[in-house]
C-alpha cells in the first residue's frame, strides 16, 4: 500500500465532501482502512492543517 497514494485520496474525498465529519473509527471504516493505517493518514493532515479535530473528536476538513 503506497501511503502517499492513500493520503491523496483521502484528500481528496474530504475535499469532494468539504461537510464531511468521520471519527477515526467511522474513518477507518469509510475508506476501508486499517485504524492504525487510518491514524498515520488522519496525524498527517493534521499535523499540514488540511483536517482539524472538532470537540467531540471528529475529523473535518479545516477552513482557512
Amino acid at each position: 500500500m503506497n501511503f502517499d497514494r492513500v493520503t491523496e485520496r483521502i484528500r481528496a474525498e474530504f475535499n469532494e465532501m468539504p461537510e464531511l465529519m468521520l471519527t477515526p473509527a467511522q474513518a477507518s471504516r469509510f475508506f476501508g482502512l486499517d485504524q492504525e493505517i487510518t491514524q498515520s493518514v488522519m496525524d498527517r493532515l493534521l499535523g499540514a492543517a488540511f483536517l482539524r479535530r472538532t470537540r467531540d473528536g471528529s475529523l473535518v476538513k479545516a477552513t482557512r
